[in-house]
């Protein structure tokens, strides 16, 4: 099979092109792939393909932009050139720009790919119906809402023409279903990027780094995370460092500079700005705990299955889809109010003060990450794409069988 995946990849800045790298990490070991041909936004720097691992041949073809009202054009051009067995979209509501028109045109691209009888399968990270718009960063006027509903339900419609929309949570399935009455629904988790060696568990670790990671500026937002380990030093003898690793949400340019000089004064504080593929082992292998500040969550959390990989505990919202995971993958971590400094500060210190707790929460988030490896995905989306081709060889079959009667 030749397969075309349409995505931003790094080393894009537009989101999720770190999935489609472990991806295509993944898929390229697949026997059955003859081809990957990836369709990607164009970037100044070259596409990241040096992979260690033997597999399938990978061809870039950078044909779209971010915001660009040709995409649909332009991808098409390249679907038609490369002529794909079967096209796999990697999306969210704003991953061909943050411009109503430029996004809704390039979330057309499924529904053309369906009418040209291609196999076709949309993944979902995100379902607008989930998202707390104001928390999120995107409105807390009433009216905007619902216009940001309407827009969104009408981007849902047009992804959903596509043969089968994978979402990575069973909750977006019943919500998709249940609304816009349809069956091509299909869950496929997120999967865990890498699964490693089992750590060595109560390895001593100080000082103990408190680590988040991320884009921040809208609903992730760092204040109230130093301002907690603040309140711990106050009050305890823990050595903490905070570790904000990331970079400004693209929607909040500058935030993280504002923020550094804001608490310039504060010990032991690293901002570490865009972090490569090749750091981000030492970035959690150093950590003693995961924090995630939010006070909203749009869609099944990357970097929650990042921490679990490396056997890491996690301090957490008990909030939308991070508690989902919790319920339905198996992850386990401590729980704060998402606006409460004390409550964060609360939760740090009940892992770090204990450490076989800690140890106990970093042996279930490893044992939830290494449920579901990206082998185990991509073979999902494989078989889903089996199973749309005979359904089409059956459907043409007898379409040929009523044209002879």
């Amino acid at each position: 099979m030749k397969l075309a995946i349409v995505t931003a990849y790094p080393p894009s800045k537009v989101t999720l092109n770190e999935y489609a790298y472990h991806l295509v990490k993944h898929f390229r070991q697949r026997e059955n792939l003859t081809e990957i041909v990836l369709l990607t936004d164009k970037t100044e720097g070259e596409k990241d393909l040096q992979f260690v691992e033997a597999g399938c041949k990978v061809t870039v073809k950078a044909c779209w932009s971010f915001n660009s009202y040709t995409n649909i054009i332009k991808v098409t051009q390249a679907i038609n050139q490369t002529k794909p067995d079967a096209v796999l979209f990697n999306l969210q509501f704003m991953k061909f720009g943050d411009k109503k028109i430029a996004a809704a045109l390039g979330l057309m691209l499924p529904w053309v790919c369906k009418l040209k009888k291609i196999p076709t399968i949309a993944l979902l990270h995100n379902i607008m119906e989930e998202v707390d718009l104001e928390s999120a960063g995107f409105t807390s006027n009433k009216i905007m809402k619902k216009i940001y509903g309407f827009i969104g339900a009408t981007l849902t419609r047009l992804i959903l023409k596509a043969d089968v929309v994978a979402v990575t949570m069973q909750k977006y399935v019943d919500v998709l279903e249940e609304k816009y009455k349809v069956k091509n629904v299909k869950l496929i988790p997120h999967g865990t990027f890498e699964i490693l060696e089992e750590p060595s568990f109560n390895v001593p670790l100080q000082p103990f780094k408190v680590m988040t990671f991320g884009k921040f500026g809208t609903y992730k937002k760092v204040e109230n995370l130093i301002e907690a380990v603040e309140a711990i030093r106050r009050y305890s003898n823990l050595n903490l460092e905070i570790v904000i690793a990331g970079t400004d949400n693209p929607n909040t340019p500058g935030y993280l500079e504002s923020v550094k000089k804001a608490y310039s004064h504060v010990e032991g504080l690293t901002f570490t700005g865009y972090v490569e593929e090749q750091d981000v082992p030492k970035l959690f292998k150093e950590s003693a705990l995961v924090v995630f500040p939010y006070t909203s969550t749009t869609g099944s959390s990357g970097v929650l299955h990042q921490a679990g990989s490396y056997g890491k505990a996690v301090v957490m919202p008990d909030i939308g889809d991070l508690a989902l995971l919790v319920k339905d993958e198996g992850y386990r971590g401590e729980f704060f109010e998402p606006t409460s400094v004390s409550s964060l500060a609360l939760s740090i210190q009940k892992i770090l003060e204990n450490n076989a707790y800690r140890v106990e929460l970093e042996r279930a988030n490893y044992k939830a990450a290494t449920a579901y490896p990206m082998s185990r995905i991509t073979n999902m989306y494989l078989n889903t794409f089996q199973s749309i081709i005979l359904k089409k060889k059956k459907e043409t079959s007898q379409e040929e069988q009523m044209t002879l009667v």
